[in-house]
């Protein structure tokens, strides 16, 4: 059997806990993370600021889609 994955946590003291098989893996530096630790804010991504921008022009391109126009009314 192999070893667990542990905690990629950076910096002292090191975090030794086990990392989480499916939600512990960061999508934008590519580490595994325990249940603590999973979140990019948690974990001081490297990533951060693309994670954001990211999500950012999502959301800008979702509101504008939605965007309601007023019909003109010919008078």
């Amino acid at each position: 059997m192999p070893a667990k994955r542990r905690c990629q946590l950076p910096g002292q003291p090191r975090c030794n806990n086990a990392a989480l098989r499916i939600v512990g893996d960061c999508p934008h530096c590519q580490s595994s993370f325990c249940g603590t630790h999973r979140l990019p804010e948690h974990h001081a991504c490297l990533k951060m600021a693309e994670c954001r921008q990211e999500a950012f022009d999502r959301n800008k391109e979702r509101l504008e889609s939605e965007r309601t126009v007023a019909a003109k009314i010919a008078g």
